[in-house]
């Protein structure tokens, strides 16, 4: 596992601080960045409410970027499993690109099962209070089984899938998320609807 201490090994590493700041490319977006962290079971829908979002997001002309955790694992956390311990490097480091995001001035949806409770507050905890908003997809995990087209949950009741999530390994739901969604009975647009009104509550557009 990763070195847990944010500061650099070495003294030569120091901080390159841009002319260009956050605050002028939000000035220029015409909008505050932000995390809209997705969680939940696979299956619970956070990836097609990510991309719906964004979509939204996209077309009253806000700059934004999903990280999306299938398609983060063929590449930055290429080289990591799904042991207890390498699901929280992986939410470690999706947490600093998305802070990147944020700094670029854009708009960052996240969609990962994020299991453990500890490891999202530490990413809420990189950026300012009102900036990480969590979004619990809540959905039964029998809703979530229906719904799974890659067949994991049968490979994973068949032992064929080890440390999976909601069968063989623990799932923390949110304490206090921002948003609390029923995706097993809400329609899609309703849950985008219900985003869009906690960003402009909190002031991000």
């Amino acid at each position: 596992m990763a070195n847990e201490s944010s500061a650099p090994d070495s003294g030569n590493v120091v901080w390159h601080h841009a002319t260009v700041t956050r605050e002028r490319r939000e000035a220029m977006n015409r909008h505050r960045s932000a995390i809209l962290w997705f969680t939940g079971l696979s299956g619970a829908g956070k990836s097609t409410l990510a991309h719906a979002v964004e979509e939204h997001l996209y077309r009253i002309g806000c700059r934004t970027f999903v990280l999306d955790g299938d398609n983060v694992r063929h590449g930055l956390c290429g080289d990591l499993g799904f042991s207890a311990e390498d699901r929280v490097e992986n939410i470690r480091r999706v947490g600093e690109v998305a802070k990147l995001f944020m700094e670029a001035g854009v708009v960052v949806l996240t969609a990962f099962i994020s299991p453990f409770r500890e490891d999202r507050n530490k990413v809420r905890a990189m950026v300012q209070p009102g900036e990480f908003i969590e979004i619990y997809c809540q959905c039964p995990i029998d809703v979530c089984e229906r719904r799974d087209t890659k067949g994991l949950y049968k490979k994973a009741r068949m032992g064929e899938i080890t440390q999976f999530t909601g069968i063989s390994s623990a799932y923390e739901p949110p304490g206090a998320p921002e948003l609390v969604l029923n995706t097993a009975e809400m329609d899609l647009q309703d849950c985008v609807q219900k985003v869009m009104q906690v960003l402009l509550k909190n002031g991000s557009l």
